[in-house]
């Protein structure tokens, strides 16, 4: 009696080798349902592999530094430069020389759920990781870049290794350190990428935590972007205490 097709899947969750063996055992098997599942199986171990493959491309900075003895690099990503309301979020992240979470990409390509997933993974293997907050107060007072570069210099400050290089994604912070900078660095160095995961969690929590004082403004679900939903709530009952004052629209509605 052949194998039932729920046990040779089974079989097949431990496979993450095309050369597996599994795949010769049962490439001739007629069912309809074995040949679905050696496909799927096959798609997937290959985007697995072409993940892998672009992860070490975004680890080519780190390697170049590593391999000329540079061995804390700090990779440095900030959050919230355009929303109207909440603070613009930095986080400054030293990964390890063998570090291997492929999954670690640029925050906007993945999904909330593997966001939250992989910031718990990289705080777990990084070397350290601070995060650096300017809160919109500052940004009504300086201007969104300036108060941008301050939480970026925070977040470098506050690691308790000084990196001996920073990668960040094309800004310059005021710090005695070489920096590299990277036009949509959070998409070419695997260091930027966790900065933009830890960075881009962290406020999506604080924007989760005004919803609950400001529920007409719906933050859980717009993160302090101007969304219909939000600029309504503007409308109806004007600024919050959140709310960057010198930016448009937000100062057409003060009261």
């Amino acid at each position: 009696m052949s194998e039932s097709i729920k046990d040779i899947k089974e079989s097949f969750k431990k496979v993450n080798s095309l050369d597996d063996s599994l795949f010769t055992k049962y490439e001739d098997d007629a069912r309809k349902g074995v040949q679905q599942l050696l496909k799927r199986k096959t798609r997937e171990i290959k985007k697995c592999q072409q993940e892998k493959k672009d992860f070490q491309k975004r680890l080519q900075y780190e390697h170049r530094f590593w391999k000329n003895g540079v061995n804390y690099i700090a990779g440095i990503d900030e959050v919230g430069r355009g929303p109207l309301a909440g603070p613009v979020v930095t986080a400054a992240v030293i990964l390890p020389h063998d570090f291997n979470l492929y999954e670690v990409n640029d925050s906007k390509q993945l999904s909330p759920h593997k966001r939250l997933e992989l910031s718990k993974k990289i705080k777990e293997n990084c070397i350290e990781y601070h995060i650096g907050i300017a809160d919109n107060k500052l940004i009504d007072d300086i201007n969104i870049y300036e108060a941008t570069k301050l939480a970026m210099k925070d977040a470098v400050l506050g690691l308790s290794n000084t990196p001996d290089q920073i990668i960040v994604d094309a800004m310059d912070i005021d710090v005695n350190i070489p920096q590299l900078k990277l036009i949509k660095g959070d998409a070419k160095s695997a260091s930027v990428s966790a900065a933009s995961i830890l960075a881009k969690v962290y406020r999506d929590n604080l924007m989760d935590e005004y919803a609950k004082q400001y529920p007409e403004y719906d933050f859980e679900h717009n993160a302090g972007y101007g969304t219909k939903k939000h600029l309504d709530a503007l409308n109806k009952y004007g600024a919050t205490p959140i709310h960057r004052k010198s930016f448009k629209p937000v100062c057409d509605f003060l009261r």
